[in-house]
C-alpha cells in the first residue's frame, strides 16, 4: 500500500522528513529517489522486512533505464556491425537509437532544463546534453546513446553510495521506537511515543529501546548506550540517574520516569545537530563549489573555440571533424567526480565520527582538526574523572570543626562545582537553618558570604590573599586540591581533596604525541596538582591557579606563534577559550545540552581518547578528499589535451567523466569501512 505523508494541526510534515534534509544537506538532492522512508502502524518486524523489499525493488527501477538502453544499443551495435541487415538504415537507424537513447538521455535533459530554468545554465546535465545531442547530429549515434547510458549508470552507483553513506545516521534515526509502554493506573499501556507527557512512567523491559529522556525509579539498570556513545560497554544506572532517549534496557523490568518532551531529548538534539553538520562546508568544499561555477562556463567557451576557432588557421578544415572533438572535450570536463565525491568524503567522515560518539557540527571543523597543532585542555572532569574525595581536613583547634563545616556545606551548596559535591558526601546533608547572607561567588578564588554577622571565606590561597587572610602554610607543599577556609577574618584551615585520572588519559596523549600535536593543561586548580597530574601522563606544558582570563592569554600565547589550537573543556565554563581557540570541543555532550550549543565538536561520552580518534577522523577524511581531486583533475587534464588534440575519443571521455567520478565516489566510500581506534 502506498505510504502517505503525515500532517500536524500546523501543517508540518512529521515523516520522511529527516533523511530527505540529510540528502539535501549533503548536496546530493539531485540524485535521491522519492522513496518515502517509513511505514505506518506496523510491527517492527514486519516493518523492516518491507522496507527490505522496498529498497530491493528500488535498486531495480533504478537500473531498469539503463538494463533497457545498453540492451538496445547492444542489438544496435551488432546490427551495425556483424547482422547489417537491410532494412536497418536511414530513419528506422535513427529511430531505433533514439529509443534508446530516451530511457537514460530524457531524465538529464529535463534536468538540464529544470536547471536552466532555476538560472543554472551551465550544469553537468547541461554539458551531457548538449555533447550527446551533438553526437547525433554528426551522426556518431552509437557514441552518443553510450555517453549517457554509462553517465546515468554513474549516477546511480552515485545514489547507492550516498544513501550507504547515511547508514550511520539512519542507525541514529532508528534509535527512537515509535511506541512506548507507560503505566495507567499500575497498567501497562502501548501509546505512540511522542504523546507521552512529562511526569508519567514507562515500564522498559529487556531488550527494549527508551524513547524518552527520563529518570530512573528502578534500584538499578544496565543499559546499552552504542547508538549515543559508539561505546560497546554496558552503563550501570542507579536510581535517580538521568537515563537517554536511545538506550536499549540490558536486564530486568525498570521503570523511568518521564522529565523531557519527546521533541526535546538528548537524542533529538543529537540527530538535529548531525543533520545540520553538513551545511557547514569546509573550505576545500566550498572552493570545488566555487571552482566549478566558473569552470563549466569556460570549459563550455574553450569548446565553441575547439570547434570554430580552427576554420581560420587549418587549410582542410572538416567542421564535424573539429565538433567531435569540442563535444568530446565536453564530455571530458564534466565536473561529476568532484562535485559529488568531496561532499560524500566529508559526509562519511562526519557519519563515521557519530558511529564513534564524536559529533561535528561542520565538515570545517573536520579540516580544522586535521591541521591541530596544539590540544590545549582543562583537567577536571577532562582527563580527570571530575570525582573528588575529601582526603584530609586541617582545622585550628580554636573553632569547632563540626560547626564550620557545616557552614562550609551549606555555602558551597550555592556552587555547581565538583567540590561542593565531594564536600557535600563528606558531610552529609546541607542544614538550611544556618543564616547564610549576602553570598557571592568570586570568579577564579571562590565563595563568600555573611554568617551571624561574622564574613565567611571559602575558597583558594588567593581568596585568602584578596582579603589579607594571613596563613603560615606554604601553599606549595601540598600535592592536592586545597579548599581554605576563613572566619571572621581568621584562617580557620584547609581541607584537602583528590581527584583522579581517567584511565585512558594516558592512552590519550601518548597518542596525541604519535599524531605530532602538542599538548597543554591549563587549569584553575592548583599549580602543585595541575603539574602533578601532567608529570604523570607526559603533558607538554602545564599551568594551574589560572583565572578565566588568564587562560584566554595562554591559549593568545600560542596562537601568536601562528599554530592552530583546539581547546577541550566542558563548553560551558570556559566559553571564552573555546571561542578564540580554532576548533572547540565539549566533552560528555549526553551530561549537558549547553555543550552541544557551545562547541564545534562534542565528544558523547567523557573519554579523552576520542580526542585523538577524532583528529585522526579529521586527517583521514582530508586525505582521501585530496586524493580525488588530484586524481579528478590529474585525468582529466591528460584526456583534455588529448581530445583537443583528436587523440581521445568518446569513449576515453567515458572514462575520464564517469570511470573517475566511479572510482572517486569508492574511495570516499573508504573513511566508512575505517576502524578509528
Amino acid at each position: 500500500m502506498k505510504h502517505k505523508h503525515i500532517y500536524d494541526a500546523q501543517g508540518k510534515q512529521l515523516c520522511c522528513t529527516q533523511e530527505e534534509k540529510i540528502y539535501t544537506q549533503a548536496g546530493a538532492g539531485q540524485i535521491v529517489d522519492d522513496t518515502c522512508c517509513s511505514t505506518d502502524g506496523e510491527a517492527n518486524q514486519k516493518g523492516n522486512t518491507q522496507r527490505e523489499e522496498v529498497g530491493r525493488s528500488s535498486i531495480i527501477k533504478m537500473f531498469l533505464p539503463s538494463i533497457i538502453s545498453l540492451v538496445l544499443l547492444l542489438v544496435a551495435i551488432y546490427f551495425d556491425n556483424v547482422l547489417k541487415p537491410e532494412w536497418f538504415t536511414d530513419w528506422v537507424r535513427i529511430i531505433w537509437y533514439v529509443v534508446a537513447y530516451a530511457p537514460v538521455g530524457f531524465p538529464v535533459l529535463k534536468e538540464a532544463v529544470e536547471s536552466i530554468r532555476k538560472g543554472e545554465i551551465f550544469s553537468e546535465f547541461f554539458l551531457m546534453g548538449i555533447a550527446t545531442i551533438g553526437a547525433f547530429t554528426i551522426g556518431e549515434y552509437p557514441e552518443g546513446v553510450a555517453v549517457m547510458l554509462f553517465y546515468s549508470v554513474g549516477e546511480v552507483f552515485q545514489t547507492l553510495a550516498v544513501k550507504r553513506a547515511k547508514t550511520n545516521i539512519k542507525s541514529l534515526l532508528d534509535q527512537r521506537p515509535d511506541e512506548v509502554t507507560i503505566l495507567q493506573d499500575n497498567q501497562p499501556k502501548v501509546v505512540k511515543a511522542e504523546t507521552v507527557a512529562i511526569g508519567e512512567i514507562i515500564q522498559l523491559k529487556s531488550g527494549e529501546k527508551l524513547g524518552l529522556d527520563g529518570e530512573l525509579l528502578s534500584e538499578k539498570a544496565s543499559f546499552n548506550t552504542s547508538a549515543l556513545t559508539g561505546e560497546s560497554k554496558p552503563d550501570t544506572k542507579s536510581k535517580g540517574e538521568t537515563v537517554l532517549a536511545g538506550m536499549i534496557n540490558l536486564n530486568t523490568v525498570s521503570q523511568v520516569k518521564v522529565t523531557t518532551a519527546y521533541t526535546d531529548s538528548k537524542l533529538s538534539k543529537i540527530l538535529e545537530l548531525v543533520q545540520n553538520a553538513t551545511s557547514q562546508k569546509a573550505p576545500t568544499e566550498l572552493f570545488i563549489r566555487k571552482f566549478a561555477k566558473i569552470y563549466t562556463p569556460v570549459v563550455v567557451v574553450l569548446a565553441v573555440a575547439i570547434c570554430l576557432l580552427p576554420y581560420f588557421f587549418v587549410t582542410d578544415y572538416q567542421f564535424s571533424d573539429w565538433l567531435y572533438r569540442a563535444l568530446v572535450f565536453l564530455v571530458i570536463s564534466c565536473p561529476c567526480a568532484l562535485v559529488i565525491s568531496i561532499p560524500l568524503g566529508y559526509f562519511g567522515g562526519i557519519g563515521g565520527a557519530s558511529k564513534n560518539g564524536i559529533l561535528f557540527k561542520g565538515s570545517n571543523f573536520l579540516d580544522a582538526l586535521a591541521n591541530i597543532q596544539n590540544v590545549v585542555m582543562d583537567k577536571t572532569g577532562t582527563m580527570t574523572e571530575g570525582v573528588f574525595n575529601v582526603q584530609e581536613v586541617v582545622f585550628d583547634k580554636e573553632f569547632n570543626q563540626a560547626e564550620i563545616l557545616q557552614m562550609v556545606n551549606a555555602l558551597e551548596s550555592h556552587s555547581t562545582h565538583p567540590v561542593a559535591t565531594a564536600i557535600q558526601q563528606y558531610v552529609g546533608a546541607v542544614n538550611n537553618n544556618i543564616p547564610l547572607q549576602n553570598v557571592e561567588e568570586i570568579a577564579g578564588h571562590g565563595l563568600k558570604a555573611n554568617v551571624n554577622g561574622k564574613e565567611l571565606l571559602v575558597g583558594n590561597f588567593k581568596l585568602m590573599d584578596k582579603f589579607s587572610i594571613t596563613y603560615d602554610i606554604d601553599p606549595n607543599s601540598i600535592v592536592y586540591t586545597v579548599i581554605t577556609v576563613a572566619y571572621d577574618n581568621k584562617f580557620v584551615g584547609y581541607i584537602t581533596i583528590a581527584d583522579t585520572i581517567k584511565e585512558d588519559a594516558q592512552t590519550t596523549i601518548d597518542k596525541l604525541k604519535s599524531l605530532h600535536v602538542k599538548t597543554t593543561m591549563l587549569s584553575g586548580d592548583k599549580s602543585t596538582v595541575v603539574k602533578f597530574v601532567a608529570e604523570k601522563l607526559g603533558i607538554n606544558y602545564a599551568f594551574g591557579d589560572l583565572l578565566p582570563e588568564d587562560k584566554v592569554n595562554k591559549v593568545k600565547e600560542i596562537k601568536a606563534k601562528n599554530e592552530n589550537v583546539a581547546f577541550v573543556g566542558d563548553g560551558v565554563n570556559d566559553a571564552p577559550v573555546v571561542a578564540l581557540s580554532d576548533v572547540g570541543i565539549a566533552m560528555g555532550g549526553l551530561g549537558s545540552d549547553a555543550t552541544i550549543e557551545t562547541a564545534d565538536v562534542v565528544i558523547q561520552d567523557d573519554k579523552p581518547s576520542k580526542i585523538p580518534m577524532a583528529i585522526n577522523i579529521g586527517k583521514q577524511t582530508k586525505k582521501i578528499v585530496w586524493q580525488n581531486i588530484a586524481l579528478a583533475f590529474g585525468v582529466k587534464a591528460v584526456v583534455l589535451i588529448l581530445g583537443a588534440g583528436g587523440l581521445a575519443t568518446m569513449w576515453e571521455a567515458v572514462f575520464a567523466d564517469v570511470g573517475v567520478a566511479l572510482l572517486a565516489i569508492l574511495n570516499a566510500v573508504r573513511i566508512q569501512r575505517m576502524k578509528f581506534n
